[in-house]
């Protein structure tokens, strides 16, 4: 695979699921990542043909979830974005996988708590010694393109020598987003730092991280040049518009939300999955009434049903049935955990809808994890700071599963809350249930929620 002078998909958690990447490439992007998938994961997945969608899947073979779906129409163009801090561990998942895709990405940039205290992400940065250990066994023991993915550094000097270090192992590209560890979407980015870099490394660097600029696919190579860099990589832009690859100008964003609920379909994409990327499409539209419609949708079909797709869903969906393919689940992204979620004991319950609604109290609320940055508290956290600072007994969680959804019940005192929506995980499903007993204590307000989309009036 060629690095130089490409315009590329970001490896984008929960965004870069199929769909999405074939999109991609049909709107002119060359070359698509995968969100990042932790090895792990990956190493105990069993390789699956699924002769009905015409796919590859990695399947946890303990549950039936997709841990990874990819097709023939991608298979020279998609980078598996690994997460891994083990090199036996990184080479094992990469023999395993390697005649699927173009090339491997190892994640040293993604600073989330749960990558950092794993050892992975930018704590490999940090850890050089570890980082070239990896880069290195994969580049001597796989027969496709290893690449990394970086943050900067506080200190030009310092990101300029590890650069160097990580270039050393064989690496075939670097892709680099200009901004630190501590730094998010809303600080500037650094374009005269990748230009730093790229100006001393002998091998194509990949700018990333100037989104907030990107309105079209001129403003992607400008960008480009104003890092000084081979190619370019393309996340948040691309997720709210993925029509911003074409030459032409990006499309209306009704159409490309047509477009992607279809390949949705096509592919068999998880509804959870499916919301999530749509919901990042809309944005400020989720406040009209076709956006509050969406946001009241839980199934596949519900989703399509809102842009006059249902009749297309129900007919795929019947013709998989009819096939015998049932029970597959695109896996929630590993990065998602949380600590203190984790350590909530979870009961499951197979009980009625009817039995949910008596003696609860409920809202139309929905727990939406890019609503909380890494400056605000999770709703269970602040639920448990609530009761501890009350003297009352710690918060107790039910979970109902159903249908691949979940729901949860959250009992503090003598009450029980409970949010009228069913989550795509029992994580999220908590958090949603803990969301409902604070707007009903006053802790969160109503009006907030509404503005943020996370409630329907």
């Amino acid at each position: 695979m060629d690095y130089k002078n490409k315009i590329i998909l970001a490896p984008m958690v929960r965004v870069g699921t199929l769909p999405m990447r074939l999109m991609a490439l049909s709107y002119g992007a060359d070359i698509v990542y995968t969100e990042e998938i932790i090895d792990w994961k990956l190493l105990k997945a069993e390789r699956r043909v699924n002769d009905v969608l015409k796919t590859v899947d990695y399947v946890d073979k303990t549950d039936g979830t997709v841990i990874f779906r990819t097709c023939e129409q991608e298979q020279s163009k998609v980078v598996l974005q690994l997460g891994t801090a083990n090199a036996e561990r990184a080479l094992q998942v990469c023999l395993k996988i390697q005649k699927d895709i173009a090339a491997i990405d190892i994640n040293m940039g993604c600073p989330k708590d749960f990558s950092i205290k794993g050892g992975m992400g930018v704590a490999l940065l940090y850890d050089v010694d570890r980082a070239k250990g990896i880069l290195k066994t994969l580049v001597d023991n796989l027969s496709i393109p290893v690449t990394c993915k970086i943050r900067i550094m506080p200190q030009l000097e310092d990101s300029i020598k590890t650069a160097k270090e990580l270039e050393s192992t064989g690496i075939a590209a670097i892709a680099v987003h200009g901004r630190t560890k501590i730094e998010r979407p809303r600080h500037p980015v650094h374009p005269d730092v990748i230009r730093e870099i790229a100006q001393v490394l002998r091998i194509p660097v990949i700018a990333n991280g100037g989104s907030q600029e990107m309105h079209r696919r001129a403003d992607i190579v400008k960008f480009r040049n104003a890092c000084g860099a081979s190619s370019v990589m393309v996340a948040r832009a691309a997720q709210w518009n993925c029509s911003i690859f074409r030459d032409e100008g990006p499309l209306p964003i009704e159409e490309i939300i047509h477009e992607y609920l279809k390949l949705s379909v096509d592919y068999d994409n998880s509804p959870s999955n499916t919301k999530y990327c749509v919901q990042m499409m809309l944005r400020e539209l989720q406040e009209t009434t076709l956006g509050r419609k969406f946001l009241d949708s839980q199934t596949l079909e519900q989703i399509c049903d809102v842009w006059d797709l249902g009749q297309y869903c129900r007919r795929k969906q019947l013709e998989y049935h009819n096939a015998g393919m049932h029970g597959r689940r695109q896996a929630c992204p590993q990065s998602e955990r949380s600590e203190e979620t984790e350590s909530c004991p979870v009961k499951k319950m197979k009980i009625s809808d009817e039995a949910v609604e008596n003696d609860l109290i409920q809202h139309n609320v929905s727990f939406i994890r890019v609503n909380y940055n890494d400056d605000v508290q999770l709703p269970k956290s602040r639920l448990y700071i609530y009761t501890v600072k009350n003297n009352l007994k710690l918060p107790k969680y039910e979970v109902i599963h159903k249908d691949k959804l979940f729901r949860a019940i959250v009992q503090v005192g003598d009450k029980k809350y409970s949010s009228t929506f069913w989550e795509k995980n029992k994580k999220f499903a908590e958090q949603a249930a803990a969301l409902t007993c604070l707007l009903h204590l006053g802790i969160e307000l109503k009006e907030k929620l509404i503005e943020n989309g996370s409630m329907i009036a």
